[in-house]
């Protein structure tokens, strides 16, 4: 029975031995086949990001600037009034009758001038006789001079009268959308009353936003010979996370620093039009509203030359971010680097590498440092972006220099960490093709 196990055993190990005795060995594994791309200068588009909120450029509390009774409300609440449309009307018939009592006060005085004007040159005419004398001519020139003022006084009365007969149609002062009513008819209205309703204009609109003192000195520099307010623009961010379709330019920069907050305030200027037109009680509708809360990108109207390699090529760990770059032996050497700002699917280098160096960015998973590799050109989805053809990650949405690394890995694991443009880190890299755009996109929100 030993007999038996020992032979099954001999049996077993037999090939081990036969390999031992001859010396046979595995054959080494050819090197890994990856895809490089050289770093190369690319145009950039330098973006900054905050969060503002959107501001009526003219903003109008109606308020009613005589006392009277309510009689009438003229406008549809929620829909866009223009300039001189009435409002609201206040009972005219007191007002009207004020004017006409001073009306007629004028007409009395001036009949009373008109006769004083008759006895002066009476008076001046029996000067030129021994029937008149001086004290009679100054005394009927002192009652003129009285009885214009007087007239004077009343038309003023009357212009006054006029005014607030005026004031009983409360109208538009602006354009704009007009708020709901806080009053209705019945009611006793007046200055002391309160707001009725608020006018904002649409059409343009303003977006204010507090910039951090350190970064506005920064733009300040970055801008200041490009033409300061002139070289950015403004795109926004709606609430939902649409991109507005609009730019708009910066026209204002606060004299203070908010000191509890150490921001300055930045105003910019940005066009509004009308997204859905008017139908019938309702008015049009328009994408930005009065106090809306918006993210604010701040960009350079002109890109800049940076140098660049793809997203996906970009990896990172506790200490930082890396890339694997093949050197001239076809060796892998690791490479640690400094981002700047980049966009979804490009990456800005500041430090760490040349221009003309080949970075792995394809078969990241193959790859250690120090192990030789076979590269070969990228493929085209991913040379594209090198070359411009493809722009959907030039799309504005690019983080600040180094705010958002690619995902960590443990220092002290000996396997690269997962590629920074969210590429599945197993799949071979002709599986990555044609995934390069959506990759780098997710990786972006990642961040």
């Amino acid at each position: 029975m030993v007999g038996a196990r020992a032979w099954q055993v001999l049996v077993i190990f037999s090939p081990l031995l036969f390999i031992g005795a001859f010396g046979f060995a595995q054959a080494p594994s050819p090197p890994a086949a990856v895809g490089v791309v050289a770093a190369a200068p690319r145009p950039l588009t330098q973006t900054e990001q905050f969060l503002g909120r959107i501001e009526a450029k003219q903003r109008v509390d109606i308020v009613a600037r005589v006392t009277g009774f309510l009689e009438k409300r003229l406008f549809t609440e929620g829909t866009e009034v223009k300039t001189g449309d009435k409002l609201y009307q206040l009972e005219k018939g007191p007002f009207e009758a004020d004017l006409a009592a001073k009306q007629a006060n004028v007409a009395q005085l001036q009949a009373t001038l008109a006769n004083a004007k008759l006895t002066t040159d009476r008076a001046r005419t029996l000067l030129r006789g021994p029937a008149g004398t001086q004290a009679t001519l100054d005394a009927a020139v002192a009652n003129q001079q009285s009885l214009e003022a007087q007239v004077k006084g009343a038309e003023a009365q009357v212009k006054a009268s006029e005014i607030n007969l005026a004031y009983t149609d409360i109208l538009a002062p602006i354009g704009g959308r007009i708020g709901r009513t806080s009053v209705t008819e019945g009611n006793v209205v007046g200055p002391t009353s309160g707001v009725m309703t608020t006018i904002v204009s649409q059409d343009p609109m303003y977006v204010t936003f507090p910039i951090p003192v350190r970064e506005a000195l920064m733009l300040r520099k970055r801008y200041a010979d490009r033409g300061g307010f002139s070289a950015v623009q403004i795109r926004l961010n709606l609430p939902d996370g649409r991109l507005y379709g609009k730019t708009g330019n910066l026209n204002f920069a606060n004299n203070t620093v908010t000191t509890n907050t150490d921001t300055i305030t930045v105003r910019g200027e940005i066009e509004n039009p009308v997204a859905i037109p008017a139908t019938g009680t309702r008015g049009p509708s328009r994408e930005l509203v009065d106090g809306e809360f918006v993210t604010v990108q701040l960009e350079g109207v002109q890109p800049v030359e940076v140098l660049a390699v793809p997203r996906a090529a970009v990896l990172a760990d506790q200490q930082g971010s890396y890339v694997y770059v093949v050197g001239g032996d076809n060796s892998v050497e690791q490479r640690r680097i400094q981002l700047g700002q980049s966009t979804t699917t490009l990456a800005s280098i500041i430090s760490g590498l040349k221009e003309g160096d080949r970075v792995v960015v394809e078969g990241l998973q193959k790859v250690r440092p120090g192990a030789k590799v076979t590269p070969s050109p990228a493929s085209p989805q991913i040379q594209a972006l090198m070359t411009g053809d493809v722009t959907e990650g030039e799309s504005k949405q690019g983080a600040p220099a180094e705010a958002s690394p690619a995902p960590s890995a443990p220092a002290a694991s000996p396997a690269p960490s997962a590629p920074a443009a969210g590429t599945s880190g197993t799949a071979p890299a002709k599986a990555n093709q044609g995934k390069a755009k959506g990759t780098s996109s997710s990786n972006a929100k990642k961040r």
